[in-house]
């Protein structure tokens, strides 16, 4: 579950092109150029097709840079993600993600994931093959792999292959580590790692120390920690890992002041205005939490984000609401992620079976069966339409 929840990463016209605002001012990139700067900015504040302009305009000034094809390789392939609804922390609370539909992605966006990828593959090999201690050479690669694994685990649903790849990414950036202990942008990786392979459960532990691999929740923290104030280009999605695992871990304030700076640092961003309020609900902070995802519907509507989801708003209303026994508002919350026909699936399977549950709970028999069946003729053999079978024969509540 966790190897998902790490793709969170992260009106057009922000900043100008050519000019770093406050958001990336302080880091540090390779190349370390206006336009790389400026592409950061945007690729943060969600505005990709903006960021895609910057990394494609570096990436003609330095064809053969494995930098700069990552850096085009990580708009393209977010952009195409947040897309598809593939962003949403939610969606990864429960393990059926893992079984679940390959999302539609465009033909034209993977052919191009897959363009960048190989090339970022063939500009790291021929470095490596010169000088295979090459830190910058074993970092970058191990880069690509990393995004290749997030690709084919979440796009593809191709498990096995997306771990190997991100093993792969592990082992780069461990060497990457020995090679020179202050590369703490390498530290991102490495520190995932051992913080998913600290939290898994002791069967599979003992299966990955096998293959030489192991895992501590502690060590994880501490080297997302170190990245993100490292001040170099990993700052920003360490900080992102971070405050999911400090979540995870209840760890609420931590968790909260990070997310803060992000807020902060990129204003533009829907997806960390939204992650703030979950961590609010999720901090037992209901009526603050509530009060923000108010705030941040009203600020959709006015158009402050060149990109928002209003239905991931919606749901996590819902889920407050619920929490808070207003199951006439949470019904409505549900009710209202049905009207964004783009939502992922997943998400408004869920918001249904949500608001039928809700139904019952306010004694609206009809309104509740009418939602369960709902479920069941989208998803029939999926572990929700059970759950909407068992709520058919037996009320939920009873």
């Amino acid at each position: 579950m966790l190897y998902g929840l790490i793709a969170l990463l992260v009106t057009p016209g922000g900043a100008p092109a050519g000019v770093a605002p406050s958001g990336v001012a302080n880091l540090t990139f390779r190349p370390n150029d206006a336009n790389t700067r400026s592409g950061f900015e945007h690729l943060y504040n969600l505005e990709y097709d903006l960021a895609v302009r910057e990394f494609e305009t570096v990436l003609k000034a330095h064809p053969d840079d494995p930098f700069a094809t990552n850096h085009l390789l990580s708009g393209v392939l977010f952009r195409e993600l947040y897309r598809i609804g593939a962003l949403d922390t939610e969606l990864y609370a429960e393990d059926s993600f893992l079984t679940s539909k390959q999302f539609p992605v465009d033909p034209k966006r993977q052919a191009e994931i897959k363009g960048l990828i190989e090339r970022a593959f063939q500009l790291e090999e021929a470095r490596l093959k010169v000088n295979p201690d090459d830190v910058d050479a074993l970092y970058a690669r191990g880069v690509t792999r990393g995004m290749r694994s997030t690709y084919i685990g979440l796009v593809e649903k191709a498990w096995f292959a997306a771990l190997r790849s991100a093993v792969g990414a592990r082992r780069d950036h461990e060497r990457v580590l020995e090679l020179d202990a202050k590369f703490t942008d390498a530290k991102m990786v490495v520190g995932i790692h051992n913080y998913v392979l600290g939290s898994i459960n002791f069967a599979i532990k003992v299966a990955a120390s096998i293959v030489g691999l192991s895992g501590s929740k502690r060590k994880g923290i501490e080297y997302l920690y170190a990245a993100g104030q490292g001040g170099g280009e990993t700052s920003v999605d360490s900080k992102i890992a971070l405050s999911l695992f400090l979540r995870r871990e209840q760890r609420y304030p931590e968790a909260l002041k990070l997310v803060g700076g992000l807020e902060s640092d990129f204003p533009r961003n829907f997806l960390f205005r939204l992650e703030n309020a979950n961590l609010l609900n999720a901090a037992g902070r209901a009526p603050e939490a509530i009060a923000a995802y108010r705030k941040l519907l009203d600020d959709s509507k006015a158009g402050m984000f060149a990109e928002s989801r209003m239905e991931m708003v919606y749901y996590g209303l819902g889920e407050t609401l619920r929490g808070q026994h207003d199951f006439r508002g949470a019904a409505e919350a549900y009710d209202t992620v049905q009207q964004y026909k783009a939502a992922d699936p997943d998400l408004r399977q869920r918001a249904n079976l949500a608001a039928g549950e809700m139904y019952d709970a306010l004694h609206n028999r009809e309104q509740a069966v009418s939602h369960y069946q709902a479920v069941i003729a989208a998803e029939g053999s999926s572990q929700r339409a059970e759950l909407a079978r068992k709520r058919i024969k037996r009320p939920y509540g009873e």
